[in-house]
């Protein structure tokens, strides 16, 4: 791999890489450099890692870095705060102050739900709803066997089910418009 494809791998998967780690470490400076060491180390492994798998490779090791990171802190593993959206939140301008209000409400109740979820559900349901991984893909960067992902995901689904139950976001209505 020469120098201009790098910067074309880190151009096309850095805020794949920067997003995941911010899900999963919840601080968005810890985030950075975790990116940074995970293009570090693509960039000293570039020889050895076969171009069509790159982004599962990524992936694992962006994981692997968060786990990593708790390590080093002796915090507990992936129950910071709460993770941080894009600024994408499909809140159109032209809607009503009640609308929007709603879906401020409902974004801020999800990110908090999905950062209460424990791993590797978060992770799966990350890596699926919010990257749009392949079942296949996710197994491969959470080394996890298929039906594995599928009986995660499938729980990590109705747990955060739950909870936006109990948290009364599913009566209010603003559940059903988003999923």
């Amino acid at each position: 791999m020469n120098n201009r494809i790098f910067e074309q791998q880190v151009d096309r998967y850095r805020d794949r890489v920067y997003g995941l780690a911010c899900y999963l470490v919840g601080v968005n400076v810890d985030a950075e450099d975790i990116t940074q060491e995970v293009f570090l180390r693509l960039w000293q492994r570039r020889k050895e890692i076969d171009k069509e798998r790159v982004l599962g490779w990524l992936l694992r090791v962006t994981r692997n870095c968060c786990i990593d990171l708790h390590r080093k802190k002796k915090a507990r593993f992936l129950n910071l705060n709460p993770i941080e959206f894009t600024e994408d939140t499909g809140v159109s301008d032209d809607r009503g102050p009640d609308k929007q209000m709603d879906d401020k409400r409902f974004a801020n109740i999800l990110k908090d739900a999905i950062s209460n979820l424990p791993d590797p559900y978060r992770s799966i349901l990350v890596l699926r709803e919010m990257h749009e991984m392949k079942y296949d893909e996710i197994a491969d960067v959470l080394d996890l066997p298929l039906t594995t992902v599928k009986v995660y995901l499938h729980r990590a689904r109705a747990k955060l089910r739950k909870d936006l139950i109990e948290r009364d976001v599913l009566e209010l209505g603003l559940f059903e418009s988003k999923v």
